[in-house]
């Protein structure tokens, strides 16, 4: 079944180049629309279990109508953060250094891909992922290619903290919540519950054409 946005209409790009946004805001927000979808700092059989690896955390569906509609690039978005060794300033004790842990965490589930099933990570179907996924979280990943680094730490720590992360940071994952981007130099005016400044996306009350209808041609309006 077709997934209706609940924001019709809304485009957060479209603040771009109005007073919405000031220059630093933009410059923030397009470095990470032009993150390249390649890698730069993982090899290529890494950056292949990443790739893999995201799409089990964050599946992004395919759009039936245009096989070229624009996603998040989340494990760009992430291997950008290992290239430029931009750490979080906290770790947990069991984890090594964010490099560290990311390259031994990615060389660690293609072995226990391998091991189990004979084949790298990214090689594996979507269920067969999923299933290996699991286990990692539940701690159930043994390999002397985990170096002593706890499979479930390394999930709940720096899987789901960057992968997650990445994705909610881009603009186009914004459309999906109705999100306004950085409220930078606007700032928010209406503190109360359920009122909305003139530049915050309106959601679709239903999903009727109407409420549809409806929605859009205010988001239409959201700059």
């Amino acid at each position: 079944m077709k997934r209706l946005p609940q924001y019709p209409g809304y485009d957060v790009f479209a603040k771009r180049d109005t007073p919405s946004w000031d220059a630093p805001t933009r410059a923030v927000i397009d470095a990470r629309r032009n993150t390249p979808d390649q890698a730069r700092y993982l090899a290529p059989s890494r950056w292949q279990t990443l790739k893999a690896l995201c799409d089990t955390i964050v599946p992004q569906p395919a759009n039936a109508n245009d096989a070229h509609a624009p996603r998040v690039p989340v494990a760009a978005l992430v291997e950008g953060k290992l290239l430029d060794d931009r750490r979080d300033g906290f770790r947990d004790a069991r984890l090594p250094p964010l490099r560290e842990a990311w390259e031994t965490g990615l060389s660690a589930l293609d072995a226990e891909s391998v091991a189990a099933l004979r084949a790298p990570f990214a090689s594996l179907d979507d269920e067969q992922r999923r299933a290996l996924v699991t286990h990692m979280q539940r701690g159930e990943l043994h390999s002397k290619a985990w170096h002593s680094m706890p499979c479930d730490v390394f999930f709940a720590k720096r899987v789901l903290h960057d992968v997650s992360a990445a994705y909610w940071s881009h603009p186009l994952a914004w459309n999906a919540m109705g999100f306004g981007g950085p409220a930078n130099p606007r700032g928010y005016v209406r503190l109360y519950t359920n009122r909305r400044d003139p530049w915050e996306a309106v959601e679709a009350t239903d999903e009727s054409d109407a409420a549809l209808a409806a929605a859009s041609k205010e988001n239409e309006r959201v700059r």
